[in-house]
């Protein structure tokens, strides 16, 4: 299993998740970076994602929905605020309609995802910061450290099948 450390900071409003992959720091990127590969890791197994539109550059939108069991659609969005190939990149994440417009009362979280070489492969370290103890509260009782784990779990495979 990839993730190898979580940590919820209440006082600072941050969700900090650590997780080792057995690829290079580019190959890792390449993931995040082409949406038809993002979309087999973005969501957890039983909620697939399927990315609608995906620019990894400042100022870009990338829009997505992932699709439950039952067939629901849930859709968010990625407001991208900065890049650092291959080491990093930020974006605010939210919630969305099913027209990609903002949920109102949902959490916005700003999110840096950072990678670097570790024991021959990669760490990557995905910090997300909300603007309340509400709104980091509302996405842990939505699951989002298992759903976060159990997705982050799919890239080992990913990786494995385009040697």
């Amino acid at each position: 299993m990839p993730v190898t450390d979580v940590q919820q900071d209440i006082d600072n409003l941050t969700l900090t998740i650590t997780a080792d992959f057995a690829a290079p720091v580019e190959r890792i990127w390449q993931i995040y970076a082409d949406p038809r590969q993002l979309e087999k890791v973005w969501g957890p197994p039983t909620y697939p994602a399927t990315v609608v539109d995906h620019d990894l550059t400042p100022g870009s939108r990338t829009t997505y929905f992932m699709t439950g069991p039952d067939g629901q659609k849930y859709a968010g969005y990625w407001q991208i605020t900065a890049v650092d190939k291959p080491r990093s990149f930020s974006f605010d994440d939210g919630f969305a309609d099913l027209d990609f417009n903002p949920a109102p009362g949902m959490a916005v979280s700003k999110n840096v995802y950072s990678f670097a070489e570790h024991d021959g492969g990669t760490r990557a370290t995905y910090v997300s910061t909300f603007e309340s103890a509400e709104d980091l509260k509302q996405v842990l009782d939505m699951g989002v450290i298992e759903g976060t784990t159990s997705a982050l779990s799919q890239i080992d495979d990913l990786v494995a099948a385009h040697r």
